[in-house]
């Protein structure tokens, strides 16, 4: 029986297990939740797939697991997994650990409030993007990626070892979030720009695939944004 997968791809953990699942031929039942209609707000969704009320989470026979990291590990466990995605040997996996537990105060924290503050908020509020906001997210967002380029990207080559493991993809999708939205994450990090398509790349066809979605929306405020400065 499949893995039931509940996710929504504008969300950057759904779509890095999203591509992982593909990649991996895990088999499972894809279960699309509409973030922008609430369907994770509700009783049922709280009572019978995550009580926490967000994606991903998956119920692997009976089985409830929330928490795109602690999925990612359930599934390495369980499941027959490539061994380059969460290597078995202590040492690299070691390094794939750090950049996991690195990330949720970093990349993800500071390019989800760039999304936030500069598009979601704004898009739900209808009131027009703060100047000072969008340089104070510009200028976290600016740092956090100069020490990805400086501690972590290495020219032509993945950010753990010699293969891709599930640390370039929570990388690629939470720098693509700000990325679509219009900010430029390669301006004077070419080791960044270097690695980013080397990912890209490497999860044809499952990388466009995992982001339609968050291409269209970035359209659409791409299109507000030079609609309101008209």
């Amino acid at each position: 029986q499949p893995v039931k997968f509940y996710y929504d791809l504008l969300s950057q953990p759904c779509r890095a297990l999203y591509m992982f699942l593909e990649a991996s031929k895990i088999p499972y039942e894809p279960v699309v939740v509409k973030l922008r209609s609430g369907e994770h707000l509700t009783d049922e969704f709280r009572d019978n797939v995550n009580r926490f009320k967000k994606v991903p989470a998956i119920n692997d026979h009976g089985f409830k697991l929330s928490e795109s990291v602690a999925i990612f590990r359930y599934l390495v466990r369980e499941k027959l997994v490539p061994d380059h995605w969460y290597p078995r040997d202590s040492l690299a996996r070691a390094k794939v650990d750090e950049y996991l537990e690195w990330q949720h105060n970093n990349v993800r924290a500071h390019a989800a409030l760039y999304f936030l503050r500069t598009f979601f908020l704004p898009t739900i509020t209808n009131k027009p993007l703060s100047l000072d906001i969008l340089k104070k997210c510009e200028s976290n967002l600016n740092k956090c990626l100069d020490d990805f380029e400086e501690n972590w990207a290495r020219q032509n080559k993945y950010l753990i070892g010699t293969k891709i493991s599930f640390a370039d993809l929570l990388a690629i999708c939470e720098i693509d979030q700000p990325k679509y939205m219009g900010f430029d994450p390669f301006k004077g990090r070419p080791k960044l720009e270097s690695w980013y398509n080397l990912v890209k790349d490497s999860m044809v066809p499952y990388y466009e695939e995992a982001s339609k979605d968050i291409q269209k929306v970035g359209k659409m405020a791409k299109a507000a944004k030079a609609q309101s400065q008209l």
